[in-house]
C-alpha cells in the first residue's frame, strides 16, 4: 500500500540499518511533564475517536496493530490508554500466548489469520505471529510440539519463516489492511525496577511470574533476535516504530500519534447518500414531523 503515508518519527528504517543498540530506550531529559503528556493523549483519543467513526463508514481498509516488547515493557497498558473511548463495535484485541494443540496442528501464522481485521475495524494483536521469530528462536525446544519436516533451528529455518511473515504482510496490505507494528523498547534497567514493584505492590502481585526472572537471563540474545526480526521485516507497507518505553506516558502519547497520523493519510470519508435519496430528505423529515 505505497500510497499509505507512515510517519517517520521512529520508524525503523527499511535498509537493515536498525542497531538496538543505538535505539533509545527514554524520550531525554526535556520531555514534558507527566500531566502534559496525559492531556495531550486524552486529545489523541478524542481524535482517534472520530477517525475510527469515518474508518468504519468508509468500510474498505482494515488497521492491524501489532505489539512487540520484552515483559514490563507496557504492552497492555499502552493498548488500554491508547484505545480508551475507541467504539468497541469498531475494535478487536487479541493476545496471543502459549499455543494450543489445535493451533500446534496448523502452520504457525494460522492462529493470527483467523483473528485479522475485518474492513472498517482497528485489529489489535498483544503480541502475535512474531512470537516465531523471538520467543521460539531464544528456545528452539518449543519447535519439537509443532512436528516440523526438515530441519529445524538453522540460518536457513528463520530466514523461511521471516520470508513467511513478510510475503502475508504484503499480502495483507495489498488487500486493504494498514500495517502497523510498535516494538516498546524499555531498557533492561526499567524492567527490573517495574518487576520489583510488581512484587512490593499487592495489587501488582498477580502480574508477576518467576518465568519473568528467567527470561531476563536471556536479555542478549532477546534483542539479537529483535534486530535480526526488525531489520527483516521493516517494510513500506509494514512498517515497525521503536517507540522509546521506559516513559509510559511519552511511548503511550507516539504510539496514538503514529495511528492517527496513518490513518489521516489515508483516502477515506463518510460515504455520501445517493443523489436520488438526498432528493427525498425533506419529504421523509415531513413525514417523521408529522407524526
Amino acid at each position: 500500500m505505497k500510497h499509505t503515508q507512515f510517519p517517520s518519527r521512529f520508524r525503523v528504517p527499511y535498509d537493515q540499518s536498525f542497531r538496538v543498540e543505538e535505539a533509545t530506550t527514554s524520550p531525554g531529559s526535556d520531555v514534558e511533564s507527566e500531566k502534559k503528556l496525559k492531556k495531550q493523549l486524552e486529545k489523541a483519543n478524542d481524535k482517534l475517536y472520530e477517525l475510527q467513526r469515518m474508518l468504519y463508514a468508509h468500510n474498505r481498509y482494515s488497521i492491524l496493530l501489532v505489539f512487540q516488547a520484552m515483559d514490563a515493557a507496557g504492552k497492555d497498558s499502552t493498548i488500554r490508554t491508547v484505545m480508551r473511548g475507541v467504539n468497541p463495535a469498531g475494535c478487536q484485541v487479541f493476545s496471543f500466548k502459549q499455543p494450543s494443540s489445535e493451533e500446534l496442528d496448523h502452520d504457525f501464522l494460522w492462529r493470527s489469520a483467523r483473528r485479522l481485521p475485518e474492513r472498517g475495524r482497528i485489529g489489535i494483536f498483544n503480541r502475535s505471529y512474531y512470537e516465531e521469530v523471538l520467543v521460539v528462536r531464544v528456545h528452539p525446544e518449543y519447535l519439537g510440539a509443532q512436528r516440523l519436516i526438515g530441519e529445524v533451528d538453522t540460518p536457513d529455518f528463520w530466514e523461511n519463516r521471516l520470508s513467511s511473515i513478510r510475503d502475508n504482510e504484503t499480502h495483507l496490505a495489498n488487500n486493504g489492511t494498514v500495517i502497523l507494528k510498535f516494538w516498546l523498547n524499555v531498557s533492561k534497567a526499567e524492567q527490573k525496577n517495574r518487576f520489583i514493584e510488581r512484587l512490593d505492590n499487592p495489587k501488582k502481585n498477580w502480574k508477576f511470574s518467576s518465568s519473568d526472572v528467567a527470561e531476563r537471563q536471556h536479555w542478549n540474545e532477546y534483542m539479537e533476535c529483535y534486530e535480526s526480526m526488525l531489520n527483516a521485516t521493516s517494510t513500506d507497507h509494514a512498517p515497525w516504530y521503536a517507540i522509546p518505553a521506559d516513559n509510559k506516558p511519552y511511548a503511550r502519547l507516539q504510539v496514538a500519534n503514529t495511528i492517527i497520523e496513518t490513518i489521516e493519510s489515508l483516502d477515506i470519508r463518510y460515504p455520501a447518500p445517493e443523489a436520488k435519496n438526498v432528493a427525498r430528505f425533506d419529504e421523509w423529515r415531513a413525514q417523521l414531523m408529522a407524526e
